[in-house]
C-alpha cells in the first residue's frame, strides 16, 4: 500500500491541483456573473482591456497589467481560471473596490520581494461625501485617531458631529453661568467651542456699550458676572467678553440724536415692535457669526446665549441653521428656576451687571422684575413644538435638581447631559497642590515611586496645619457674609451670597485625595491621622507615565534620545512618552474627566495632593486655560492653590510654602505663568 501511494503520488497531486483550479474558476465565475457585467472575453496574453473612469466621468479603455502573484501564469492564460480572474480585474478596476480573496491569496507569491500595492483613497459611493449625514462615534483628542482627524478632534467634514447649542429661559435663570461651564468643560477636553452672547451684542447695538475697534480692545469688566480669574501667560491677552459685531452698524441703532436706545423693561415688551425687530436682528446676526465659526473657522461647538423664550424665535433659529447647513446638530438647553433663593442670587447678579451697574438697586430691581414679566407674557418652555419636530433638548431645573432629556443624539449631546447632572452651588473650597519633596525630585528624575525626603514630610505637616486653620477661618467668614447680606443689595455690594440656606456649614466634610504613589500618600499622612479628614487614594491622580524614560533625567533624554527630546519640546501637549504605558497630557485629561465630574458633584471641601501634570490639567479646567498653556503652566513644588466656586465663577488664591515657619503665605495678585524651564 505505501508503494502504491508513492507510485501514484505525482499523478494524484496533479489531479488535486487541476480540481482546485477548476473549483476556484467556478467560484470566481459566479462572482463575475453576480456583478451584472457583460460576458468577459478570454485573454491570451498578460493584459486585458478594462474601462477606466476619468475625472469628468467618461470611460476610457486602458489595458491593465497583471500583478505578480495575483493573476495566473501564462501557462493557464487560456483556461477558465484566467477568464474569471481577468473579469475580476475588470471589476476591481472599474468600480475601484478593494478585493481580498482567499483564492488570490492562495496564488500569491510568497517571495520576500513581492510588491505590495497600498490602497488609494477613494469614494465607494455615488457622490463625494463632503459631509457626514449623521454624527459619528466618539472623538476624543489624544485617545482616538483617523486619517481625517489625526489629533482626534472633530474633523471639518464631520459636520453632523458638530453642535449648535441654543440656550432657552427667562432672565436670571443662570443661562450664562451654564454656558460658561459647558464651554469651559468642552474646551478643556480640546473641543473647539465658543460662546456667542446675544445680550452683549444687543447692548452694543443699542448704544449701552461702545463698539470696540478690535476684538482685543475691550477687556473683562470687573463685575461679579465676570470676576473669574484672568489668566495672563507670558504675553497672552485677556479674553474679550464681547466679540466685535460684524453685521450691525452702531449708527443705525441710536435714537437719531445719538442717544442710546432705552434699555428699560419697555424695550423687552413683546408689543414694542421696533425693539423686537432690533432684538431679532441682533439674534440672527449673532447666529450667523456662530455658524461661520463652525463651518469656516474649525469650530466644533457654538453656544447661542440668549433667552429664546418663544416658539417663534426658536423656529426662526432652527430654520436659519438648516438653511445654512442642514446636517448641523442642534441642541436646546433650557434653564428653569423655581427656587426662590436661587432666583434671589441670580437677580443680585443682574443688578450689578452691565444693564444696572452703578444705578439705584431698589429701582433697578423693580425694573428688572418688570423685564422678566415682559418675557413671561410670551414665554413658552421647551416641549411640544420641539418634540413634534424631533429636536433634541435638555431641561435643567433648579441647577440640576431635575433634568429632562429628549431625543439626545451624538456623543457631545450625551456628554453635556451627563456633565450637567454634576452641578451644584454648594459653598466650598477646592485646594490643589503637589506632594512634598521626594528623593527623585532631588535627583531630577522623572516619574518613579520614591519616598519623601525629610523636607517633604515637613511640607505635609505644614499643609495639615494651614488647611485646618483656613477651614475654620472659612466657616467664620461664610457665616458673617450671610448675616450681613441684604436684598436688594446695598449700592456697591457686588458679592451675591450662595443661593442656599447654608444649614450644613458646620457639618461640611473635608476630603483629601491623593494618588497611589508613595510621595503623594506620604504627604497626606497628617491628614490620615486626623479623624476630621477623609483621605482617599486615586489611581487616576497618578503622575503622567514617562514610559521608557521613567527614572531618567531630562539631560539624559536629551543626550540619548535627541529626536524624542525635540518632539516633546515642540509640542508638549500632544507628545506621548514612548514605551509601554507611556502617556501624554491628552491622556491625563481623558483619565481625569470622571474626576472633574466628581469634583463638580460633591458638596464637601476638597484637597488634592497630586503631581505636576495632574495639577496642570486640573488647574487648566478651573482656570479655563487654552490648549497652548496647559502643558507649560508653572506649578512648582511648594505652591498651594485655592479655588472657591461661586454662582458667577470662581475666587482664586495662591499661597507659597514658608519652610522656615512651616506655614503658607498668600501671593498677592498671583497670575499663573508659563514655566521658564523648558524641561518642566
Amino acid at each position: 500500500m505505501p508503494g502504491a501511494i508513492l507510485n501514484h503520488g505525482p499523478t494524484s497531486t496533479k489531479d488535486l491541483g487541476r480540481k482546485r483550479a477548476q473549483s476556484q474558476a467556478s467560484d470566481l465565475a459566479k462572482l463575475v456573473m453576480s456583478s451584472n457585467l457583460p460576458p468577459p472575453s478570454t485573454a491570451a496574453s498578460s493584459t486585458a482591456s478594462s474601462p477606466k473612469i476619468s475625472a469628468d466621468g467618461e470611460n476610457n479603455s486602458q489595458p491593465i497589467k497583471h500583478v505578480d502573484g495575483l493573476l495566473p501564469p501564462p501557462a493557464l492564460a487560456n483556461g477558465s481560471l484566467a477568464t474569471a480572474l481577468n473579469s475580476l480585474g475588470e471589476i476591481i478596476k472599474r468600480d475601484r473596490i478593494a478585493f481580498d480573496s482567499p483564492f488570490a491569496l492562495s496564488n500569491a507569491s510568497t517571495a520576500p520581494g513581492s510588491p505590495r500595492i497600498p490602497p488609494v483613497r477613494q469614494n465607494s459611493g455615488t457622490q463625494t461625501p463632503r459631509v457626514r449625514p449623521h454624527a459619528t462615534t466618539l472623538n476624543i483628542p489624544g485617545m482616538t485617531r483617523s486619517k481625517v482627524s489625526p489629533d482626534g478632534r472633530i474633523a471639518p467634514r464631520d459636520v453632523a458631529a458638530k453642535l449648535v447649542i441654543i440656550m432657552v429661559g427667562l432672565p436670571a435663570r443662570g443661562k450664562s453661568y451654564l454656558t460658561k461651564k459647558i464651554q469651559r468643560y468642552l474646551s478643556w477636553q480640546q473641543h473647539n467651542s465658543r460662546i456667542f452672547n446675544v445680550g452683549n451684542r444687543r447692548r452694543i447695538a443699542a448704544g449701552v456699550i461702545h463698539k470696540p475697534s478690535s476684538p482685543h480692545q475691550l477687556k473683562k469688566t470687573e463685575t461679579p458676572e465676570h470676576t473669574a480669574a484672568t489668566i495672563l501667560l507670558n504675553g497672552g491677552h485677556d479674553k474679550p467678553d464681547i466679540d466685535e459685531p460684524t453685521k450691525l452698524d452702531l449708527d443705525d441703532t441710536t435714537q437719531g440724536n445719538g442717544e442710546p436706545i432705552d434699555q428699560s423693561a419697555k424695550f423687552f415688551d413683546p408689543n414694542n415692535e421696533e425693539a423686537a425687530k432690533l432684538r431679532e436682528q441682533v439674534a440672527i446676526d449673532t447666529l450667523d457669526e456662530l455658524l461661520d465659526y463652525l463651518l469656516l473657522q474649525g469650530g466644533a461647538v457654538g453656544i447661542l446665549d440668549a433667552t429664546n423664550s418663544t416658539v417663534h424665535r426658536r423656529q426662526l433659529i432652527v430654520e436659519h441653521v438648516k438653511a445654512r447647513e442642514p446636517k448641523l446638530g442642534i441642541l436646546f438647553i433650557e434653564s428653569i428656576c423655581h427656587d426662590e433663593n436661587l432666583l434671589e442670587a441670580n437677580m443680585r447678579l443682574k443688578l450689578s451687571g452691565p444693564d444696572y451697574r452703578d444705578k439705584d438697586p431698589v429701582k433697578s430691581l423693580a425694573d428688572f422684575k418688570a423685564r422678566v414679566k415682559a418675557y413671561e407674557s410670551a414665554y413658552v418652555p421647551l416641549g411640544e413644538w420641539e418634540e413634534k419636530n424631533d429636536l433634541q433638548y435638555i431641561q435643567m431645573i433648579d441647577v440640576g435638581r431635575k433634568i429632562v432629556n429628549h431625543r439626545l443624539t451624538g456623543f457631545l449631546s450625551g456628554g453635556i447631559a451627563s456633565y450637567l447632572t454634576t452641578f451644584n452651588l454648594s459653598p466650598r473650597q477646592i485646594w490643589i497642590t503637589r506632594h512634598g519633596m521626594s528623593v527623585d525630585n532631588q535627583q531630577l528624575k522623572l516619574g518613579g515611586d520614591s519616598d519623601l525626603t525629610e523636607q517633604g514630610h515637613y511640607y505635609g505637616l505644614a499643609l495639615h496645619r494651614f488647611i485646618t486653620h483656613k477651614r475654620k477661618e472659612w466657616l467664620v467668614n461664610q457665616k458673617n457674609k450671610i448675616a450681613r447680606a441684604t436684598f436688594p443689595p446695598q449700592r456697591g455690594d457686588h458679592t451675591p451670597p450662595y443661593p442656599e440656606l447654608n444649614k450644613e456649614l458646620d457639618e461640611k466634610n473635608f476630603c483629601v485625595w491623593t494618588s497611589m504613589l508613595k510621595r503623594s500618600v506620604q504627604t497626606a499622612e497628617y491628614f490620615d491621622a486626623d479623624d476630621d479628614y477623609d483621605v482617599k487614594a486615586w489611581e487616576m491622580l497618578n503622575e503622567l507615565n514617562a514610559g521608557i524614560f521613567e527614572g531618567m533625567t531630562y539631560e539624559q533624554i536629551a543626550a540619548n534620545y535627541p529626536e524624542e527630546y525635540e518632539k516633546r519640546r515642540k509640542d508638549k501637549l500632544s507628545y506621548i512618552y514612548p514605551g509601554l504605558g507611556g502617556e501624554g497630557y491628552l491622556q491625563v485629561i481623558s483619565r481625569l474627566k470622571d474626576m472633574v465630574r466628581e469634583i463638580e458633584r460633591i458638596t464637601d471641601h476638597l484637597l488634592i495632593i497630586g503631581h505636576r501634570s495632574v495639577c496642570r490639567v486640573l488647574m487648566a479646567y478651573f482656570m479655563d486655560l487654552t490648549r497652548d498653556d496647559i502643558a507649560d503652566l508653572d506649578v512648582p513644588l511648594g505652591m498651594l492653590f485655592a479655588i472657591e466656586p461661586k454662582p458667577y465663577g470662581i475666587d482664586f488664591h495662591a499661597y507659597q510654602y514658608d519652610e522656615e515657619n512651616l506655614w503658607f503665605t498668600e501671593v498677592p495678585n498671583y497670575k499663573p505663568q508659563k514655566t521658564v524651564n523648558i524641561n518642566n
